[in-house]
């Protein structure tokens, strides 16, 4: 997932939001990445930040679906050696 910013002579780019090291107003709002790569856009501080937050939201809430996805409807059936221990084979580890 990235987030999309505008240049500006209008073209659209999409850029990864873990990537960005820094964003700065002087007056033109400058993005500038961990690699040094810097590109000037359209959109004030505010938006991109509210962008960033977004898209971290958005990561958060496919991962807890994934994981809510993941779990077990029924209980796990395992067999119980002269231990007690749960999943583990007879007589081996």
């Amino acid at each position: 997932m990235m987030i999309v910013l505008t240049r500006l002579n209008g073209s659209t780019f999409a850029v990864n939001p873990d990537l960005i090291e820094r964003v700065q107003e002087t007056p033109d709002t400058s993005v500038v990445l961990v690699d040094g790569a810097t590109y000037i856009v359209t959109e004030s501080t505010a938006e991109i930040i509210d962008r960033i937050t977004d898209y971290r939201a958005r990561v958060i809430s496919r991962a807890s679906r994934i994981a809510d996805d993941e779990q077990p409807t029924a209980p796990r059936l395992g067999v119980i050696d002269g231990e007690g221990t749960r999943g583990s084979r007879k007589g081996g580890r």
